[in-house]
């Protein structure tokens, strides 16, 4: 199976439990060479050059899904729109047309470096998309989901077990992302705290008015 990796704080829990739960050393050594960012992914999943990934909401309408994803509960932290000339961050096809459907103008920022520029700028210059969808819709907004070409019962039995788990990020790998993305144990772990993974009602209700929304503004 090959399974791309989004190489984003945001999976941080998932890739843990992944290492702790999958035997087969091949396939971790496939995961960790096949991470890129989502956008990209989104293009190897649609070529069926990977079997499974989490992709972005935006490209997983009619693609086969699981019940889980990243899901921001209220504000993300990761997905802002600056006050500054309107400009897409390639990284990011949902986010994106996010801030389309929000009539939102401005520099759409997305990821760790996102999540950098919100703790170094706290001077109310940017907004963060996924607050400002919950503020208008009351409900969470689903940034990726979990689709798949091949491996559906693999997939979804160790992604049932991943969700009934209280995944714990050992120190040493802390340390390693703290040094990757200069933020702080404590900026990780308040990041982490704000995404959950599992897709349910409102998830899904919310998934649906997206996909309706983007059809109206024909994206």
């Amino acid at each position: 199976m090959i399974f791309a990796k989004i190489d984003f704080i945001n999976l941080l829990p998932f890739y843990v439990f992944i290492k702790k739960n999958i035997k087969s050393s091949q396939l971790k050594q496939i995961i960790n060479y096949k991470k890129s960012y989502p956008s990209k992914i989104n293009k190897q999943f649609r070529t069926k050059k990977i079997d499974a990934a989490f992709i972005s909401s935006i490209a997983s309408r009619n693609k086969k899904s699981l019940n889980i994803g990243i899901v921001a509960k209220d504000e993300v932290l990761s997905v802002l729109i600056l006050n500054k000339k309107n400009q897409e961050d390639y990284q990011s096809q949902t986010s994106n047309a996010l801030a389309k459907v929000l009539d939102i103008n401005g520099q759409v920022l997305i990821g760790d470096k996102a999540l950098q520029y919100y703790y170094k700028n706290k001077n109310n210059d940017f907004k963060d998309l996924a607050k400002i969808w919950k503020d208008k819709y009351n409900l969470p907004f689903v940034f990726a989901v979990l689709s798949y070409n091949n491996y559906q019962n693999y997939l979804t039995n160790l992604t049932n077990k991943f969700k009934k788990t209280n995944t714990k990020i050992p120190q040493y790998i802390l340390n390693n992302y703290c040094n990757k993305s200069n933020l702080t144990q404590k900026q990780i772990n308040q990041y982490l705290e704000k995404i959950t993974y599992d897709i349910g009602y409102k998830e899904k209700q919310s998934l649906k008015l997206f996909f309706k929304l983007l059809k109206q503004k024909g994206l």
